[in-house]
């Protein structure tokens, strides 16, 4: 028999939503378009949520929640696909998430991202971030770099994730996903691993503490194409949590090692489409330059955002958040309250749309 919250889920799939928000003490709620919207259902009592998802927690899992008193795993529903699921307390009582992962990873152009990401994914070594706020569709736009390379090249490709989220079946390369708690225990011990496994390609879902980040850059270091996945709201600030997650004393080759190894910076936004229908993804592209590799060996990364500017004014691919926006704006697809809400200099973008106009 299949666990009850599963038509909850199957519901959220049906209305094309990303999330459900399944709380004790609220009645269950769907992310639509980002928006909020509650179903008719009743108010759920602690005792009732928890035995919606006690349903779909193995034993291990449950007896983790009690300990830890949260938990992150993914759940699949036939017919459906698959969930990642974070489970926590609250005032109320228990309290969950699920995000909708499609069966399939998608393709940089069903995305409709940047054509430079297609570079990034064609690269032999070399390390590339993808950033941006929770919710801003990262693992999304990693897995579909990941399937470019899957699809069209030889290679060995190495995930560690937290928890797995979408399936690459082989292709042409050979891939080996590894959860983070299932099959090891942390993302260092596995990119430890990983490093012991003829890897031509490494695939890290959060550079969160200091070890993996050492790890991932001495990866990128010995010859592997490495990509790793960071919550930061831009390009320049990227490149510096990075460097901060690192000891002071070490801070210095850090910089070294960034200025070789890093091959592109995608730091992306979700916004609403104008037409209602849907999100869009406005993507900042930092793509290495000289220039790059001196601010950041010199320590200036003050000055990433004009570099941006005037790499884009180029037109080798980088591109910043505000011209995106703009033309986004200009092309009708996005509100121009929308952009100027995201935007870094909000009267530069008004203006430039309003000169668009005339």
């Amino acid at each position: 028999m299949a666990p009850r919250i599963d038509s909850f889920l199957r519901l959220v799939a049906d209305q094309k939503a990303s999330d459900l928000h399944f709380s004790a003490g609220s009645v269950p709620v769907i992310r639509l378009d980002g928006d909020l919207v509650p179903l008719p259902f009743r108010k759920l009592s602690p005792d009732e949520a928890r035995r919606f998802l006690y349903e779909i927690m193995s034993s291990a899992q449950r007896t983790a929640f009690e300990r830890d008193q949260e938990i992150d795993f993914a759940h699949q529903v036939t017919g459906v696909g698959r969930f990642r699921v974070n489970i926590a307390m609250q005032t109320r009582g228990i309290n969950a998430v699920f995000r909708v992962i499609p069966n399939q990873p998608p393709t940089i152009a069903e995305l409709g991202l940047p054509r430079s990401l297609l570079r990034l994914a064609s690269l032999p070594n070399g390390l590339v971030i993808v950033s941006g706020p929770t919710g801003s569709g990262k693992t999304t736009t990693l897995a579909a770099m990941i399937h470019e390379i899957n699809r069209s090249r030889p290679l060995h490709i190495i995930t560690v994730e937290d928890p797995i989220e979408y399936i690459h079946p082989p292709l042409r390369g050979l891939v080996t996903q590894r959860e983070v708690g299932s099959h090891t225990e942390s993302f260092a011990a596995a990119l430890r691993s990983a490093l012991r496994e003829s890897p031509d390609v490494v695939v890290v879902g959060e550079l969160r503490d200091v070890d993996t980040v050492l790890l991932a850059l001495s990866a990128a270091e010995t010859g592997v194409l490495v990509f790793g996945t960071l919550h930061t709201n831009s390009a320049a600030k990227c490149i510096d949590r990075i460097i901060d997650i690192c000891p002071e004393d070490v801070h210095a080759q850090v910089r070294v090692t960034l200025s070789t190894q890093l091959r592109g910076v995608v730091a992306q936004h979700l916004l609403k489409r104008s037409s209602g229908e849907g999100m869009v993804a406005a993507v900042e592209l930092l793509l290495p330059s000289y220039a790059l590799g001196h601010l950041i060996r010199d320590n200036k990364l003050h000055l990433l955002d004009q570099l941006i500017k005037a790499n884009e004014a180029e037109g080798e691919g980088t591109q910043s958040l505000d011209a995106v926006l703009c033309r986004y704006v200009q092309q009708g697809l996005v509100g121009l309250d929308d952009a100027i809400n995201l935007a870094r200099d909000p009267t530069a973008l008004r203006a430039a749309a309003s000169a668009a106009e005339l």
